[in-house]
């Protein structure tokens, strides 16, 4: 196996290689750290990349195996941390320079398992300021390039995830997701990405963005999504809103199929705008679960649909406000739309934030109402194929300081209700760039999520499929 096809190969397969000494992990690694000194410099997926770190420690997994000694599920596989989560000894910079030489003591949850499990760290992955927006630039990192074409948007706080997986930097990324940053990166990077619901996997600081910021895996195979996600689940001390749960088996169930189960079809939730070449795609996608699959599906439109817009404009702002006493000192090295942002949010009083909130919990209401009735819903993930990194707005769409949120409209509903769900390629437009089908489970319904979403890879399958790059 050449070093390139090491890089696309899934962590499943890589996994079952180490444990048999078919494979080194020193070899692994140096193959995916080789890959990305080639590359890197054109995607910049990278805040901090641990070269030398991730070498010492296939060392360590490579002398682990040669002893005989028990080995994790990631035993000498390659991973990659948002630079939004916390490492102890490495830099965690949150894409903003207010951040500048932060260096956290301890390590989240899920870094600790993975760590335990045998992954090897090989960086901080890209993200916006505070992973306020959906486009790929920060004023600390600049912009991280989708790897399917330089210069477009490889989306959201979790891009550099997102651009790493497409790329062939390792098989497993973890990304963050408070109103789309999995699922977004994913549509737009043609790979996977799944939000599991809400607690699944510790989040820790625990964010103040009343339990809508979810962890969860970037992968480029739906099996890896599962393994990772197994490895990262399951209560921690430190977050009170955990669940309960410990992970279920995902991996072993993902063969199941999903004949007979009901699944909603909505293009656009009642009121998106939708580019009719990605609708076109997430409508052929939605079809081959009922021709190929077996699932009943049925176009729908949610009564709830319309009503995300307002509850979403009203509660960003006023989530990321709490960066306004920065604003005398840094204002003038902070992303011109995250101050506009921030500026909008401090006009919400107290009063009018709860009366966001007490609405937001009527219409979580009625979307578990909704799933009272249906297995699935499917959506576009985005309504738009990649576009400029430079524009907040994909051209001939109305201009904004801030809102982004226009062209995002099927993703934050679920980070507000807390449901599983995941973006799954489906497709290409005419220029060749990558489009995401979401998938949406009733709340805790994980497994369901993974199940449904490995049935269309097995009918599309898409990991073949590889950004025009060249090592």
């Amino acid at each position: 196996m050449n070093a390139e096809t090491l890089c696309f190969t899934p962590a499943v397969d890589l996994v079952r290689l180490i444990r048999a000494r078919a494979l080194s992990p020193v070899e692994l690694v140096e193959a995916v750290l080789e890959r990305i000194a080639a590359l890197e410099p054109r995607i910049n997926a990278f805040a901090t990349l641990l070269a030398e770190p991730a070498r010492d420690a296939a060392r360590a997994a490579e002398a682990a195996l040669a002893r005989g000694e028990a080995t994790g599920r990631l035993h000498g596989i390659p991973v990659t941390l948002k630079d939004l989560t916390w490492t102890a000894g490495i830099a965690t910079g949150y894409g903003s320079h207010l951040r500048d030489g932060f260096v956290p003591e301890e390590d989240a949850p899920m870094v600790t398992r993975l760590k335990a499990h045998g992954a090897i760290i090989l960086g901080k992955t890209t993200t916006s300021e505070f992973g306020w927006t959906g486009v790929s630039r920060s004023p600390a990192t600049g912009i991280t390039h989708n790897p399917w074409r330089h210069g477009l948007n490889a989306g959201a706080s979790s891009a550099g995830a997102g651009a790493g997986a497409a790329a062939g930097f390792g098989p497993l990324h973890q990304g963050s997701d408070g109103a789309g940053s999995i699922r977004m990166p994913a549509h737009f990077c043609g790979v996977v990405g799944f939000k599991p619901s809400y607690g699944r996997i510790p989040n820790w600081p625990v964010s103040n963005t009343d339990y809508s910021s979810h962890n969860g895996p970037l992968t480029r195979t739906v099996a890896d999504a599962a393994l990772m996600l197994e490895v990262m689940a399951g209560p921690h001390d430190w977050d009170h809103t955990s669940l309960e749960a410990p992970p279920a088996p995902y991996l072993a169930q993902l063969d199941r199929g999903i004949a007979g189960r009901r699944m909603a079809f909505s293009p656009d939730l009642g009121h998106a705008r939708v580019d009719p070449e990605v609708a076109a795609l997430v409508s052929a996608a939605a079809e081959r679960f009922a021709a190929a699959l077996g699932a009943k599906v049925e176009a729908v439109t949610p009564s709830w649909g319309a009503t995300g817009p307002e509850l979403i404009r009203g509660l960003w702002p006023a989530h990321l406000a709490i960066h306004a006493p920065a604003l005398a000192e840094w204002e003038a090295r902070m992303d011109p739309g995250l101050v506009a942002c921030i500026r909008a949010g401090t006009a919400t009083t107290m009063t009018g934030y709860q009366r966001l909130r007490e609405r937001k919990y009527a219409y979580i209401r009625e979307i578990n109402r909704f799933f009272g009735d249906w297995d699935f819903l499917l959506t576009p993930s985005v309504s738009v194929s990649a576009f400029p990194a430079e524009q907040l707005m994909p051209a001939n769409w109305p201009d904004h300081p801030w809102d982004w949120i226009s062209w995002a409209e099927f993703s934050y509903p679920f980070n507000l209700s807390g449901n599983p769900a995941i973006s799954v390629p489906c497709g290409f437009t005419r220029d060749g760039l990558p489009v995401g089908l979401q998938i949406v489970g009733r709340r805790f319904d994980d497994l369901g999520v993974l199940q449904a979403a490995a049935a269309f890879e097995r009918a599309c399958p898409w990991a073949d499929r590889r950004p025009p790059l060249s090592g």
